[in-house]
């Protein structure tokens, strides 16, 4: 298939998966996408089934708690793509032999911990411990939310001239991960300062809140018409995905794009763009033009940052990064380069 790490590049997606994704059944109305979060599934009635899959983390440099946020929230993010907080998890846990039983019962009561403060109900799945198995992906789970199916939103959805609004910083996922795994370096290169605020950072990484305050309570707020989460590839990354998926171009203004200084040192040291790499905890928010401000204001009120980074446009018009008043085409990278940055360090032997 491929030899590169992270998620399957778009064209592998497109070749070996999108056309052959079993029966086809008339309630999916929304399945395997590039560039779409979640899927949805007509329950009649008005109602919908969301559900979205991801894998579960076990990453002894980071730790248990640590390892358990990720499980939890990488997933919520997802979900919250759509306006609304996941109801139903299912965890299935391919775990190391060598994971001591007193360790496995730490991670899961933190997975039980962040599961109950965002009202996720775990609700089966499967549990077991493998010989060989060495990976920090600890196997896979899907969460659930039934909602109106007119209130859902998915990525798909966004419209031309929609406002496109980014929150938080771009690179918060990679910058803390990497504070975090390779303490002494970035201390010692880029300060103690920038090294705490990067491991600060690393409970940044859920864009729940985000989502839910930018559709409202009660999702009354309909001038938000799709999010994206941001995950491999960044916030760059992820626009592109959305403006793909929507069947739209866009129009991005590269000092528009928020890059915090503590991102951008650690980023720096590891040779990588923060514009291009992991950035989980912003979210990618499409909205009516006019109603940005009132937005991105309401996001502030709850002390959540967010700016307005370009616009959605024609799709003959392409997808356009403009940088020191030129203009250029947005690149995608198929494989984030935090991968390489990562097992670079770790090969060289920074600690």
């Amino acid at each position: 298939m491929s030899e590169k790490l992270g998620k399957i590049e778009h064209h592998l997606f497109e070749q070996l998966i999108y056309s052959k994704c079993g029966y086809q059944r008339n309630e999916v109305i929304a399945g395997a996408q590039f560039g779409v979060d979640v899927s949805v599934i007509d329950l009649h009635g008005g109602m919908a089934m969301a559900l979205t899959s991801d894998p579960l983390s076990l990453i002894p440099s980071l730790g248990l708690q640590e390892s358990a946020w990720l499980s939890v929230h990488l997933m919520a993010n997802d979900m919250a793509t759509t306006g609304f907080a996941p109801m139903y998890g299912q965890f299935v846990l391919n775990l190391p032999s060598s994971f001591s039983k007193s360790d496995f019962k730490i991670y899961w009561e933190y997975i039980h911990k962040f599961c109950s403060e965002i009202n996720l109900a775990i609700t089966g799945g499967h549990t077991g411990f493998i010989e060989g198995q060495n990976s920090t992906i600890a196997g896979g789970g899907t969460l659930v939310a039934v909602a109106p199916k007119n209130k859902i939103l998915v990525s798909k959805s966004a419209k031309s001239g929609n406002a496109i609004l980014v929150t938080k910083s771009c690179a918060i996922s990679s910058a803390a991960i990497l504070a975090m795994s390779f303490p002494e370096t970035v201390k010692k290169k880029t300060g103690i300062e920038i090294y705490q605020h990067g491991c600060n950072s690393f409970y940044h990484t859920s864009s729940l809140q985000d989502a839910l305050i930018a559709v409202g309570n009660n999702n009354e707020h309909s001038e938000i018409t799709a999010m994206h989460d941001v995950t491999e590839g960044g916030v760059l990354g992820a626009i592109y995905e959305l403006a793909v998926a929507s069947g739209n171009g866009a129009i991005i203004y590269n000092d528009k794009l928020p890059i915090a200084e503590v991102q951008a040192e650690i980023c720096n040291l590891f040779g990588l763009d923060p514009r291009y790499c992991i950035g989980a905890g912003s979210m990618i928010i499409t909205c009516e033009k006019e109603a940005s401000d009132e937005v991105i204001n309401r996001l502030a009120n709850n002390n959540i940052p967010c700016v307005e980074v370009g616009q959605l446009c024609e799709k003959q018009n392409g997808l356009i990064l403009i940088e020191n008043d030129e203009k250029t085409n947005m690149k995608y990278l198929e494989t984030d380069p935090y991968w390489a940055a990562f097992f670079s360090a770790l090969k060289e032997g920074w600690k």
